[in-house]
């Protein structure tokens, strides 16, 4: 009998917001697959669960991939965290998703914490159609995709890290303009949570002043053809 993989999305800060189901089944499975597995035991002693763990991330996805997918084969019930949030977003679980499907083994999604959804919904932002495109390319195709997301109707979510997000809100004043409405969100769910709304150039003013620290989540109003 084919063993089966869970992804099972895991709190983004406050260690309250991960589900029942969700602990029933880091429980019971034979193996966790962890970002970091230091991060992760943090949140398995927390809730008293001992149930191995084997790291997973990134720099090691490729070449551990086939090794996890005999222990499917041969029968395991594998479950697959990221350090926060659901696995594949902006975290490594899509190639092992991916492998699963093409051998035919039960995959099974768990809902659960994710940073951008309430990050747009407390945007104050257009919710009902928007765009996720995680991190920026760092160099190539960087100013391609900012400029093809200058005229995007949509609503834009983007990821950014506290060392670059001032080089980031310049280059969207840039592309956008310095009026495109804006928010910023910063460790949401934790102590020092914080939302900064405005234009691109009120946001910019903000972060001049006070240097950005934690995680940030983006949420830029889509583009508006100006009426003639």
């Amino acid at each position: 009998m084919s063993g089966r993989l869970y992804l099972v999305p895991t709190p983004i800060g406050n260690l309250e917001d991960i589900t029942l189901r969700a602990l029933k089944v880091l429980k019971e499975v034979d193996l966790i697959l962890a970002e970091d597995t230091r991060t992760s035991k943090k949140l398995l002693s927390h809730y008293n669960i001992d149930t191995p763990m084997q790291s997973y991330h990134m720099f090691n996805e490729h070449k551990t991939l086939d090794g996890i997918i005999l222990k499917i084969k041969a029968g395991a019930q594998l479950a697959i965290i990221s350090d926060a949030g659901t696995p594949a977003i902006s975290d490594p679980g899509f190639l092992l998703t991916r492998a699963c499907i093409k051998e035919g083994f039960e995959v099974q999604c768990l809902p659960g914490a994710t940073a951008f959804v309430p990050a747009l919904v407390n945007s104050g932002l257009p919710s009902d159609r928007f765009v996720f495109e995680g991190f920026l390319p760092l160099k190539k195709g960087r100013q391609t995709r900012l400029k093809e997301l200058a005229v995007e109707p949509r609503t834009v979510i983007i990821y950014e890290s506290p060392h670059k997000l001032v080089k980031t809100l310049l280059q969207f004043q840039e592309y956008f303009g310095e009026d495109r409405l804006i928010s910023i969100s910063r460790e949401l769910s934790k102590l020092y949570e914080e939302t900064i709304r405005g234009s691109i150039a009120e946001v910019m003013d903000h972060f001049a002043n006070i240097p950005p620290k934690g995680e940030f989540v983006i949420i830029v109003s889509g583009y508006k053809e100006k009426k003639k």
